[in-house]
């Protein structure tokens, strides 16, 4: 048995927080009883989207939380999106939308990372701002991104509390003055960039594959697509004990595999894409050789019958059926039907048509699991729902048969091989970059000014780092490299202690200075001597210890590492001889000044080829300050320039 089994890893997941307004005349019966019609509404109005999304763990969902710890009640969500983390931003725009529809609605959310939205808009963000102070900050109202600010001075804004508000208090600074926490553009268009394109990007997410499935399989994903998700994640995720049921298959015969086309998002193609495996011998999968020309069909039906065999093999022999549930007979289906044409969720297909019955199917699952929600429906695992299908839907295998004549084409599967140039630009898309007219490689290298690493490297030498990081300059030709000389000595005087003239504290102003008497002032005079004096001393020592070490250095190899003037600008020999001979008698005590701007363009171009293509150090640093370095196309082995 070949192939890596993955591990289970803590998942990522996102949470979700809905609130009303506050009201002061409703009480708690009539304030739950609100929230729960408020959610009906809403997972009625969005069906049309959720119903037929596959989701590659959980779905999207909402349930009433009673208030707890100062939190109100209110409807609360949470999804595990794994790998997939297109899930976690389709649920953003689905709140961003819910606020939008239902202005009397307040939003949060957050995930493993805390405030993700604040990381995708981490460029724009005020200096205030950070991890310690954005709790319950950050909301979604009327569709828009807030930000409850801080008070620059503690009293400075009666409605803004001096400490991060709790959610209450947030609620009613929103509630008061929508219009003065609005995020800034550039912040709101920052994360309105992540969730550009929806809701018809749900399908560009999409994969369409043939795939030579049992006839079982092949009917249970026609009335429930989104099951494939976790028959893959069941694959994915397998260990040795799931595979011992694969050895033998009891639930989908290999015999009865017919060629259906399956809809997967992409994260679940790939994942299923590029796991090899080589089924047991006893299951009775046997795959053609990779020449067919129907190889790939076969080899994903494989995998997927080792997924669904999986969760069947985890339900026990006689699992309840008594989680069945008729949803037509509830009264909020017929409401919720109308709702599903009215926002045209069945795209114009004839009723009672094949294509409309498998929507229709999608539609009275999604009601079962979010709308109507029995709670012994929540219980219902993967495995138990398959094979209750499979005990109530027909199995019409000739039928089925029939359909594999008309199958429609599959979808590409060149995004699996992205090219290099590709992958920069969907990195520079993601990264926010201005979409501008492609260069042609030949233009791009003609162009190149080898200045702008230098530049780039000095402007990020200059950025003020703490002990949270860097900032690094996205775009050094766009703004000037300055340099505050006055900043730069106050640092100093931090280290070696405060210049001439100064005082130790840095609360004192002249008004200070003034309020000392004589003594006082010849005190002051006495220690600012002697500390002059002390400075100038560390200063001497200084300069006679980096003399000495020029002079040892002068006589080893390492000044040969280094580029120097010399040796790349020409020399304008005079016709006094005695000039050259002195020179010459002093030997090589003088060291030539080294050209910084040379040796460190070197160094990275050097670098950056022995990356051979791949990521490196170079490469992502550069990347990081804006500046991107042509293909290397001199494959000559790499030396450092010598003397003419």
């Amino acid at each position: 048995m070949e192939g890596t089994m993955k591990l289970a890893t803590v998942e990522d997941t996102v949470e979700y927080h809905l609130f009303l307004i506050p009201d002061e005349s409703r009480d708690p019966e009539e304030h739950k009883e609100i929230l729960q019609k408020y959610i009906e509404r809403i997972m009625t109005q969005f069906a049309h989207m959720l119903a037929p999304y596959i989701w590659q763990n959980q779905p999207f969902n909402l349930k009433y939380k009673p208030g707890k710890g100062g939190v109100p009640a209110h409807m609360f969500g949470m999804t595990k999106f794994g790998d997939n983390i297109e899930d976690e931003w389709f649920i953003v725009y689905i709140i961003k939308q819910i606020t939008k529809e239902f202005p009397e609605l307040v939003a949060r959310i957050e995930d493993n990372d805390g405030e993700f939205l604040l990381i995708e808009a981490a460029d724009f963000l005020p200096k205030w701002l950070d991890p310690d102070n954005s709790t319950n900050r950050v909301f979604f109202h009327r569709g828009e991104l807030c930000i409850i600010p801080t008070p620059r001075k503690p009293g400075a804004v009666s409605w803004l509390p001096a400490t991060p508000p709790t959610v209450p208090q947030a609620l009613n600074i929103i509630s008061t003055h929508p219009e003065k926490i609005l995020a800034s553009e550039s912040i709101r268009a920052a994360v309105n960039r992540r969730i550009r394109g929806y809701p018809e990007k749900i399908q560009a997410s999409l994969h369409r594959a043939h795939c030579f499935l049992p006839a079982g399989i092949v009917a249970v994903l026609k009335h429930r697509p989104r099951l494939v998700a976790a028959a893959v994640q069941a694959f994915y995720l397998r260990d040795p004990i799931d595979l011992r049921s694969c050895r033998i298959f009891k639930t989908f015969l290999p015999e009865t595999r017919i060629m259906t086309s399956v809809t997967f998002t992409k994260c679940l193609y790939a994942q299923l894409v590029q796991q090899r495996f080589v089924p047991d011998r006893r299951s009775g999968y046997r795959l053609p050789p990779p020449s067919h020309p129907q190889y790939r069909a076969h080899e994903l039906g494989m995998k997927l019958a080792h997924g669904f065999e999986i969760l069947c093999s985890k339900c026990g022999p006689h699992f309840s059926d008594s989680k069945k549930s008729h949803v037509t007979t509830s009264p909020l289906w017929a409401s919720f039907l109308e709702s599903l044409k009215k926002n045209d969720y069945f795209k114009g297909l004839i009723e009672g048509s094949a294509q409309y019955q498998e929507r229709l199917e999608m539609a009275k699952n999604y009601f079962q699991l979010s709308v109507n929600r029995p709670e012994s429906s929540l219980a219902m695992s993967p495995g138990e729902e398959i094979l209750t299908l499979l005990q109530t839907i027909p199995l019409e295998i000739e039928e089925l048969k029939k359909e594999e004549a008309s199958l429609p084409p599959e979808d590409d599967d060149q995004w699996l091989d992205l090219s290099p140039d590709q992958l920069d630009q969907l990195l520079q898309e993601a990264a926010g970059k201005k979409e501008s007219e492609p260069i042609s490689k030949e233009e791009k290298e003609q162009n190149y000014d080898l200045t702008q690493v230098s530049e780039s490297m000095k402007a990020f030498i200059s950025k003020v780092s703490t002990h949270k990081g860097a900032e690094l300059p996205r775009e050094p030709s766009e703004a000037p490299i300055t340099f505050d000389a006055d900043s730069f000595l106050n640092y100093f005087d931090k280290i070696l202690g405060p210049r001439p003239h100064e005082s130790d504290s840095d609360d004192l102003d002249e008004e200070d200075f003034e309020c000392l008497d004589s003594d006082d002032d010849l005190d002051l005079e006495m220690q600012d001597s002697s500390k002059e004096a002390s400075l100038k001393g560390a200063l001497n020592n200084l300069k006679s210890y980096m003399a000495q070490m020029d002079q040892e250095l002068a006589h080893t190899s390492i000044g040969k590492s280094f580029t120097t003037r010399k040796q790349v600008e020409p020399v304008f020999q005079t016709t006094n001889n005695n000039s050259d001979e002195e020179d010459s008698g002093r030997g090589e005590s003088v060291m030539a000044p080294v050209d910084v701007d040379l040796n460190l363009v070197s160094n990275i171009l050097e670098s950056y080829s022995s990356q051979a293509g791949l990521p490196g150090p170079a490469s992502n640093l550069l990347q990081s300050m804006g500046v991107q370095l042509p293909d290397n196309t001199d494959h000559r082995p790499t030396s450092k320039p010598t003397k003419d």
